[in-house]
């Protein structure tokens, strides 16, 4: 027999997992950021990996932790939907 929907407490465990990697994406941001900020290079190709990695890769990080975000809470939103349609304490 195949389901349909899914599983209340393994989709808002899938939330939990989803919103928590937000703290991994920010500890990565904060370890390029002190090695970038306290390497001794100077000159044209430190001031573009700077740029790049403010203007890009900060902004492309921060954009996925806001999916992360997002989807984690729908995932959460969700789950309790199916347990309050269940009958189900959460």
């Amino acid at each position: 027999m195949s389901m349909y929907g899914a599983n209340p407490e393994q989709l808002s465990a899938l939330g939990d997992t989803l919103i928590n990697q937000v703290d991994s994406v920010n500890s990565i941001v904060s370890s390029v950021n002190g090695v970038l900020n306290n390497t001794m290079w100077q000159g044209p190709a430190k001031e573009r990996l700077a740029d790049l990695w403010t203007n890009e890769f900060q902004q492309t990080f921060k954009s996925v932790n806001e999916s992360f975000t997002n989807a984690g809470k729908d995932c959460r939103a969700r789950a309790d939907e199916l347990r309050r349609v269940m009958g189900v304490a959460g």
